[in-house]
């Protein structure tokens, strides 16, 4: 059987922010180490019944990837945005 995961997209600063809400646990660990404070706690919960995470709450996001590397459950893509 296949599963498929949709993303969630968010669009700010330097880059574009995937969540994929079927991964996301709530464990909180981007929001804790994001350099701008950009990720804070969704008001939707999460396929755990846990607080979802997203960003917009602090500094536009600097796609540096930090929240990426440290989600256990490969729940966040960052995709850096190209300057015209």
């Amino acid at each position: 059987m296949t599963t498929l995961f949709k993303a969630v997209t968010y669009e700010n600063g330097k880059g574009r922010f995937h969540l994929f809400p079927n991964l996301c646990k709530g464990c909180g660990l981007c929001i804790e180490k994001c350099p701008v404070d950009t990720i804070g706690w969704s008001k939707q919960l999460g396929v755990y019944g846990t607080p979802s995470v997203e960003p917009g709450h602090g500094k536009d996001c600097i796609a540096c990837g930090i929240c990426e590397l440290v989600c256990p459950d490969c729940a966040i893509m960052i995709e850096k945005i190209k300057n015209k």
